[in-house]
């Protein structure tokens, strides 16, 4: 059985004590429309298991949902140099718990106040978003932004600066609707996806080590 989330619980059990009381006032069609809320929040929150394939030679997906960009571009802030962007959108059917790209350290994470605009388009690279600064065991860097989209309100981080994670492993969660993006070094690293493709958090490849020291 999949598990839910704790930060689903505030809103499945709202909605329920919502349905619940409305049907004690003889408001039937309304605790149906509150009990479907519930339902829907139980859904959105579901946290279920996944399993990194072996080995650390390849950059996972952070996030479950479509890929929406590919390309080079230059990153100043962590990588500070060439580096390849894969953008990944997460609709509100998408799992949203994200996880740890690689094996490493979350060297620092901070967060930018931006607008909130539909997390498809480009303009969404400048909305609310939290970046984490990762350090991969290979001594390579990554840059990974989870970026609220249109209803994602919060971005929510399960780990701190200076802790290490394993791939695959849990580290944050956006509400509803949103983007995440991870850029690599494109001086050791390629990209193993394209626009469209279906990722899963934690399991699918998006990028391959390819010069390592």
């Amino acid at each position: 059985m999949t598990r839910i989330h704790p930060e689903g619980y505030p809103f499945i059990a709202g909605a329920g004590l919502a349905a619940v009381t409305l049907r004690l006032l003889g408001q039937r069609r309304a605790a149906q429309g509150a009990l479907a809320v519930a339902l829907a929040a139980a859904y959105f929150f579901r946290d279920p298991d996944r399993h990194p394939p072996a080995g650390e030679d390849t950059i996972l997906a952070p996030a479950d949902g479509r890929i929406l960009t590919v390309r080079r571009t230059h990153e100043p802030l962590w990588i500070q140099g060439d580096a390849w962007q894969v953008g990944t959108f997460m609709s509100i059917f998408d799992v949203h718990i994200n996880r740890a790209p690689c094996t490493g350290k979350v060297v620092r994470i901070e967060h930018k106040p931006g607008t909130f605009l539909p997390a498809d388009r480009d303009e969404a690279l400048h909305n609310e978003r939290r970046l984490y600064y990762w350090e991969c065991t290979n001594g390579q860097r990554l840059l990974v932004i989870q970026i609220a989209g249109l209803l994602a309100r919060r971005t929510v981080p399960f780990v701190v600066e200076g802790q290490e994670v394993v791939r695959g492993q849990r580290f944050g969660l956006i509400r509803f609707g949103s983007r995440v993006e991870v850029y690599m070094p494109t001086a050791t690293s390629r990209p193993l996806v394209l626009p469209g493709h279906r990722v899963r958090a934690g399991e699918t490849p998006i990028g391959l080590w390819v010069s390592t020291p």
